[in-house]
């Protein structure tokens, strides 16, 4: 007989685990813990499938109003275990927000039977179909595609489907969304997962190369079509043949090499620059821009006919600000690739810093994340990328914590909670400058060691998480 499934329970009411037990008694092993650290020694020490965890015991670790952190600190352990947050009637609205923050699911208290029930099955129902689905998009990409696809975010998940479903055909592709959003690497994904895989990707920066040049370098030329022209040049589009060519910065194109490309995309054939011969094309073109072609059109600056002709497929990448869900995988990403090169281990990032990150704005979207870790990897000496490696104007953008407001609760209840909120605040961002050390930390707020650990004890936070 298979050992039974491991369930926990994080409770200061232990007829919670009781009441739990009961309705999975003989299917799971329930256990239970009174406090969140003790809860969460038990869940690092031992994969549990599901963790009931009590709202109040939840928001001993984080302001009540966003659990977002300390939930984090669960799926960091196992990613795909199950969180389900326990609440009364009157704290329901704050269970919706720890949902949207991260849990699975919430459980009403007073605890009935068939509610635990229900939400047991509807978990492992979903990993069941999660499963599956993932089993399938695993199967569609290729192997060295898979960490690029990885995604938290809806609006990027909709847009690998878009790459998925035109990546097989021939259908023209176009690419919109700001600098730096990787539109190059969806291009490449595209040409990776159609039938031409094994042909030519051809990829122009046509806003780098000057008007005089552009149609030179797209079509070819023939010998002394102009001067310095001292022999036959082959063209993008001759050498891509039936491969695929990926136009970026089309928008910046001339006019003249707008119509050029005009007739490549509706007849499959060009001549090159001071030629007479026809020359066709089985290319497949994506095209990118940064820039809004349908206004271009309306100003006259870009061919409406060419517009509609590159605008068969149009998928638009999200900037970063818009899928900040993904931060955390992008960041592993980046670090992955640098120790790949380097010859250091850095295993990660500093929680202060993804905190950092989820207040930025990203103007420079992806390619400024990148740049941003491979500065502080270079200037880091310790095993985790910690703020004082990351500009400083980075960590000003973050917002002043926010004392809770709850107009239920008495005065005397409010000012409890606001000053435990702020002194946890204090601890975190102490420890975090002073790099886990006790006695810095003690010197530096004023007050002794003593007094510092009876501090870090009542809040459950722990020093070795703020070590190097």
């Amino acid at each position: 007989m298979s050992a039974l499934k491991r369930i926990l329970v994080i409770s200061a009411d232990s007829s919670h685990r009781g009441a739990i037990e009961g309705a999975l008694k003989g299917r799971y092993r329930v256990e239970g813990a009174h406090t969140l650290a003790r809860g969460f020694e038990l869940f690092q020490a031992q994969r549990y499938e599901v963790t009931f965890i009590e709202l109040a015991t939840l928001a001993e670790d984080q302001n009540p109003r966003d659990h977002k952190e300390a939930l984090n600190r669960f799926f960091q352990v196992y990613p795909t275990a199950g969180v389900v947050v326990m609440c009364t009637q009157s704290t329901l609205r704050e269970a919706v927000a720890a949902v949207k923050a991260g849990a699975n699911d919430y459980l009403l208290c007073p605890v009935e039977s068939d509610e635990v029930k229900l939400i047991i099955d509807h978990f492992f129902d979903s990993r069941i179909r999660e499963s599956e689905l993932n089993y399938l998009w695993d199967q569609f990409w290729e192997k060295d595609a898979l960490e690029l696809v990885r995604t938290r975010s809806p609006l990027m998940r909709g847009v690998y489907q878009k790459l998925r479903s035109v990546a097989p055909t021939k259908t023209t592709v176009l690419l919109t969304g700001e600098t730096g959003t990787g539109k190059g690497i969806m291009a490449q994904l595209i040409h990776k997962h159609s039938n031409r895989r094994d042909r030519q990707f051809i990829s122009v920066h046509c806003g780098a190369i000057p008007d005089t040049l552009l149609e030179s370098e797209l079509f070819g030329h023939e010998k002394g079509a102009f001067t310095g022209a001292t022999r036959r040049k082959l063209g993008k589009f001759e050498i891509a043949r039936d491969g695929t060519i990926f136009l970026d910065e089309i928008a910046t194109i001339s006019a003249a090499a707008q119509v050029k490309l005009l007739k490549v995309l509706q007849e499959r054939t060009y001549e090159r620059v001071g030629g007479e011969q026809t020359l066709e094309t089985q290319a497949r073109i994506i095209a990118a821009t940064n820039m809004d072609l349908k206004q271009m059109t309306e100003a006259g600056t870009f061919r409406k006919d060419l517009f509609y002709r590159l605008n068969v497929f149009p998928i638009e990448i999200p900037p970063l600000r818009d899928r900040k869900e993904d931060l955390p995988l992008l960041a592993e990403l980046f670090v992955q690739r640098l120790n790949q090169f380097y010859n250091k281990e850095i295993t990660g990032v500093h929680a202060a810093v993804l905190r950092a990150f989820e207040a930025y704005d990203w103007p420079g979207n992806i390619r400024e994340l990148e740049n941003l870790i491979e500065r502080a990897y270079i200037l880091e000496t310790s095993k985790l990328l910690t703020p004082e490696s990351f500009p400083g104007e980075l960590f000003s953008t973050a917002p002043v914590a926010q004392v809770p407001m709850d107009a239920s609760h008495t005065l005397a209840e409010v000012r409890r909670r606001g000053i435990e909120h702020i002194e946890r605040q204090y601890l975190k961002e102490l420890l975090t400058a002073k790099k886990g050390r006790i006695k810095d930390s003690a010197a530096h707020a004023g007050i002794t060691t003593r007094q510092l650990h009876k501090l870090l004890t009542r809040y459950h936070i722990h020093k070795e998480d703020y070590k190097n």
